[in-house]
């Protein structure tokens, strides 16, 4: 599918040009109109049509730092097809710097949406009516939840042969396999017929400049690859495929000292992290339950029993973690952003003497 329409939100668009415009999705308290701004590009030639979205949960802003760069950057030029770019579809939160929005709702959990339903499945109508169904193929960036961090990774149902395309361009070095929760955008516009990726990279409420050039060059990547932009994707030789992942959580109340830092890999019985009192008495310690990969950690080191602590992708054995240690080492990328992440946490040797692993 090809849409070949140049008339976009009240504006007509010919081939090679561009436009800033933005569309109406509801009205405020004051019965002002609520708009969302968007930039349209179009090719010199007919190509596929292309979503590119941020802050879908409106405290997430690495990857409209990431938009905003390719907004301002020159050098690049659209070859064939169409591309929105979106920094902030989640106006209402993004305005609150909160992840939900007025109402408390979701937004990501109530696509496609109804037209008389709550204030967030009427948002979520106009939305997926006025953009995703006008769009052959999405992007939607995000970041971890509040209080988290994660290392730059790709999410997608790799049952869809054209999400498997994207996601591997995409070439964040982490692919993990799975539809999205229901009412997800990428889930219902995958079901609809437009194949869309996720991609979770750092922290709410700020822009890390390492986490937005693996965003950036993933988005270059998967125009490339739908032959929008010239040249070949530059993705690293081999990537991960995560289809099992696991949160491990405090057994019991406390400081945690950690042991690994977002990106870094683990081998089964290796030490994650240490819980402890305040006077660092009475320690016990959680383990890697499998060889694999930390997707995405807690920055917030007191923890209660059951909190999460460190989430885990799961690789085959401890000769794949090797592997894949080295393709993040020999990617500058990946290694910035590992390095970069790793800063954000106080990383420390485990300690040799005796610990409760319970």
């Amino acid at each position: 599918m090809t849409n070949s329409d140049h008339h976009w939100f009240g504006c007509d668009i010919a081939p090679g040009q561009s436009a800033n415009t933005e569309f109406e999705v509801t009205e405020s308290y004051s019965s002002r109109s609520v708009v969302i701004p968007i930039q349209i590009r179009r090719g010199l030639s007919p190509g596929p049509t292309v979503f590119v979205t941020a802050a879908l949960h409106g405290d997430e802003l690495n990857g409209t730092g990431a938009i905003r760069a390719l907004l301002a950057d020159r050098s690049w030029v659209l070859q064939s097809g169409t591309l929105l770019l979106i920094p902030v579809l989640n106006v209402l939160g993004f305005e609150r710097h909160s992840r939900y929005l007025p109402d408390r709702r979701d937004l990501n959990r109530c696509f496609p949406g109804t037209r008389g339903g709550s204030m967030a499945s009427r948002l979520a109508k106009v939305i997926f009516d006025s953009l995703i169904t006008k769009c052959d193929y999405g992007i939607d960036l995000h970041t971890a939840a509040v209080r988290r961090t994660n290392f730059p990774n790709v999410r997608a149902d790799l049952s869809n042969p054209d999400c498997v395309r994207l996601a591997e361009a995409f070439g964040a070095g982490i692919i993990l396999h799975g539809k999205g929760p229901k009412g997800s955008l990428r889930r219902e516009a995958t079901k609809a017929g437009c194949p869309t990726i996720i991609i979770e990279g750092g922290e709410v409420w700020k822009v890390e400049s390492s986490v937005a050039d693996c965003m950036t060059r993933g988005i270059f990547n998967c125009l490339k690859e739908l032959d929008m932009m010239p040249g070949k994707p530059d993705i690293p030789d081999t990537q991960a495929i995560i289809r099992e992942t696991r949160w491990l959580r405090a057994e019991r109340g406390g400081f945690m000292s950690m042991h690994v830092a977002p990106g870094d890999t683990v081998v089964k019985g290796q030490a994650i992290a240490t819980n402890s009192n305040l006077l660092a008495e009475d320690q016990n310690r959680l383990e890697a339950p499998f060889s694999g990969v930390v997707i995405g950690m807690t920055t917030l080191p007191a923890v209660q029993p059951g909190e999460p602590v460190v989430h885990i992708g799961r690789l085959a054995n401890p000769k794949s973690a090797r592997r894949h240690e080295k393709q993040i080492a020999g990617d500058d990328v990946q290694r910035t952003a590992h390095e970069h992440l790793a800063t954000n946490i106080q990383v420390t040797e485990a300690s040799e003497s005796p610990i409760d692993e319970s």
